[in-house]
């Protein structure tokens, strides 16, 4: 269940930091009753947006995929992979 905090208890900066790393998920502030902001830690951004980036290179292949119709042997790109990376 998310947690939901008002708005006037991000005046307790080191408490909302502390509930922030031990939940390690997204604190959603609200304004008014609506929401308005989310607090997370640093470290659960990171991983959102590790995740976001793998998450946009296989749409971006999968895209590829859809124009071209063109597809690679896994051997031959693996091949090329260590070439690359390893020498």
């Amino acid at each position: 269940m998310p947690l939901i905090m008002p708005i006037k208890d991000l005046r307790n900066t080191t408490e909302i930091s502390d509930i922030a790393h031990k939940v390690r998920e997204p604190i959603f502030i609200t304004k008014n009753g609506y929401s308005d902001l989310v607090v997370m830690s640093s470290e659960l951004y990171d991983s959102f947006a590790r995740e976001n980036r793998i998450d946009q290179a296989i749409f971006e292949a999968e895209k590829e995929f859809a124009e071209t119709g063109e597809s690679m042997d896994a051997t031959n790109v693996f091949e090329e992979l260590e070439k690359k990376y390893f020498g």
